[in-house]
């Protein structure tokens, strides 16, 4: 039991934040108390000068971006994928481990008590690999889901035309690239999940872009979440490219296919899906499905906007990521919060009640993340995880304080940020990590990256001199959009 006493504490919808204490009991909220009214023989912490929030679940993020921070500059998304090789690639589990943990460590100390990780492993999910990034974040103490990204196609195989577009010295390279059989990849997660032991890290499964699996693979992955209740999320017409790509493979639109599969229901939520259809939209209502809008990444990746407004009309549960650090590099849910309200506003023909209000952010990145994976946090009420931040309210960001919602969205950027509890445990004191020495993880990150840098040193010259044409490929392939939405209105 402990009594958390003196605090502002931000109330279920966002709007207000008054004094209350909060008794929190066997790693849940017990109760929400006005001021003085716990019970007496209760430890207590005294959180004067403190707002209390319900930690940030970041509902989209890659862990092995984590040593990927800074990498690539005026990239959009297929170039991002072409390079994506020598980013991730010569990773034993160590480097998977120290990657996952300074994601993790940022996610903390930003304000984030959990999240889904889609992550990567070459040439497929492994054992040890998923053990070692597991076990980072549980030596940081979030709650997560570890969702293996998984494929049967390469980038090359998946995007309609990009083989032949390629010069012939490319070619060759490309076409020989393969991914593991789809059995293969399926069996192994299936072995993992069958004896999974890792208690405050959940396992999803991630196929990660419908183009880059084949049927029978993306029916797979549905037959194990349904089997294991693995949680599962996808990237889905992230980029205009892909949505283009989809209609031209399928006849259909990439959600629309992925529902012909039974992939689409409510364990299921949508990454990204800037380029979802309106009939997708009802699609997804329909079926009870989520999405994870990361407005950073979109934007670092010239992706577009999120039609957040038209899913949440819909009753479409939606909530806030910030993506991989190697597509918007960094792990702040404040600023994720922030670029949300500020996209939603970009519109010329935007009406104001269609832009995403402070308190409507705040809920979306808490209880709306957490309503995406089932997760019992994102608000503070009796019954919930005890997961909490408290932010210092001398911090020059909350000088004056003038309102919680619209501080939280338009000032904070994590850097009043000096406490947080998960489950009712101390995860971050005064702003340093419990139990971990920042230091010596700095430190090894620094010469792994340098290693990494090196070992695929060959790879990146190569990435490097087929992107360009990977780029004309795939934004020639955008251009086509307006025939390949005519060829979805048109599908039966």
């Amino acid at each position: 039991m402990l009594l958390i006493t003196g605090a502002r504490v931000l109330s279920p919808d966002a709007a207000e934040a008054p004094r209350a204490d909060i008794l929190i009991e066997h790693e849940r909220i017990a109760a929400v108390l006005a001021p003085g009214e716990g019970p007496a023989d209760a430890p207590r912490h005294d959180a004067s000068n403190r707002l209390v929030i319900p930690g940030l679940i970041n509902a989209h993020t890659h862990g092995h971006g984590g040593l990927g921070k800074g990498l690539g500059d005026t990239w959009d998304l297929a170039l991002l994928l072409a390079h994506a090789p020598w980013l991730n690639g010569g990773r034993g589990a160590e480097e998977k481990r120290l990657s996952t943990l300074l994601a993790a460590v940022e996610n903390l100390k930003k304000g984030a008590t959990g999240g889904f990780d889609m992550t990567a492993e070459f040439p497929g999910p492994t054992p040890d690999g998923l053990d070692a990034m597991a076990e980072a974040y549980e030596t940081v103490g979030l709650r997560m889901v570890l969702a293996p990204m998984v494929a049967d196609l390469t980038f090359f195989e998946a995007t309609p035309g990009l083989l032949d577009a390629l010069p012939a010295e490319h070619r060759a390279r490309a076409a020989a690239l393969r991914m593991p059989p789809a059995a293969e990849t399926l069996a192994a997660i299936a072995r993992v999940a069958a004896s999974w032991p890792h208690r405050g890290v959940a396992l999803g499964i991630a196929p990660t872009i419908p183009l880059h699996g084949t049927d029978a693979f993306l029916r797979g992955c549905r037959e194990l979440a349904e089997h294991f209740g693995l949680p599962m999320q996808t990237h889905v017409a992230e980029a205009r490219y892909q949505a283009a790509g989809g209609a031209e493979r399928y006849g259909r639109s990439l959600l629309a296919e992925m529902d012909r599969l039974g992939c689409v229901g409510p364990w299921f939520s949508v990454a990204h899906g800037v380029w979802l259809t309106d009939a997708d939209l009802d699609l997804l209502a329909a079926r009870g499905g989520g999405l994870a809008h990361n407005p950073g990444a979109n934007m670092r990746l010239a992706s577009g906007v999120a039609p957040v407004r038209k899913a949440l009309a819909r009753g479409i549960r939606v909530g806030i990521g910030t993506d991989g650090s190697s597509s918007s590099d960094n792990q702040n849910m404040f600023e994720a919060m922030r670029l949300a309200a500020f996209a939603s506003r970009l519109w010329e023909d935007a009406a104001e009640q269609e832009w995403l209000g402070a308190a409507e952010t705040v809920r979306l990145a808490t209880a709306g993340s957490a309503s995406l994976f089932g997760m019992e946090a994102g608000v503070i009420e009796a019954g919930r995880h005890a997961d909490l931040v408290f932010l210092d309210t001398t911090h020059i960001n909350w000088v004056p304080f003038n309102d919680a919602a619209n501080q939280l969205v338009f000032t904070e950027d994590g850097s009043a940020v000096r406490d947080v509890m998960v489950g009712g445990a101390w995860k971050l004191r005064d702003g340093v990590v419990v139990g971990l020495d920042e230091a010596k993880l700095a430190s090894e990150a620094q010469e792994a990256a340098l290693r990494l840098l090196a070992l695929n040193a060959p790879l990146r010259r190569w990435c490097e001199s087929v992107a360009p044409h990977i780029a004309c490929h795939c934004r020639a392939l955008a251009r086509g959009w307006r025939g390949a939405r005519r060829l979805v209105a048109e599908a039966p």
